[in-house]
Formats: structure tokens, C-alpha cells, sequence
């Protein structure tokens, strides 16, 4: 019986998207998708959790 290669959906269609070297843009199932996502970070339309550090004391600002 031949192993099913795992399948997940594409962070921004939603089309089913097979985990394998014949996938080239995986998560993604297009390059179209994967640009849309890098636009939606570069537009900041994506956003990671945390505080904001721009009003913090200059001390607290150094990282």
C-alpha cells in the first residue's frame, strides 16, 4: 500500500496542498498565494502578539 503524503490547506486559498518536494511553494499552493501573504505581512496586515516597544522608557527599548 502506498503512503499518502500529508496534506495541508494553503494559508491563504484554503486549497488542499500536498507536503512533498513536488510542491515547490508549500504551505502556499501557488507562487500567486505565497506573494499575497508576503504582501499581507509587508502591509502589516499580519501582526505577531507583543507589547509594543516604542513607548517604553529609552532603557527598556534596548534590545
Amino acid at each position: 500500500m502506498p503512503e499518502s503524503k500529508p496534506q495541508t490547506p494553503c494559508p491563504t486559498c484554503g486549497k488542499a496542498v500536498t507536503w512533498s518536494e513536488a510542491s515547490p511553494w508549500r504551505p502556499f499552493c501557488s507562487e500567486r498565494c505565497r506573494l499575497i501573504d508576503l504582501g499581507d505581512w509587508l502591509e502589516e496586515r499580519h501582526r505577531i502578539p507583543g507589547r509594543d516597544t516604542a513607548f517604553l522608557p529609552p532603557d527598556e527599548n534596548q534590545h
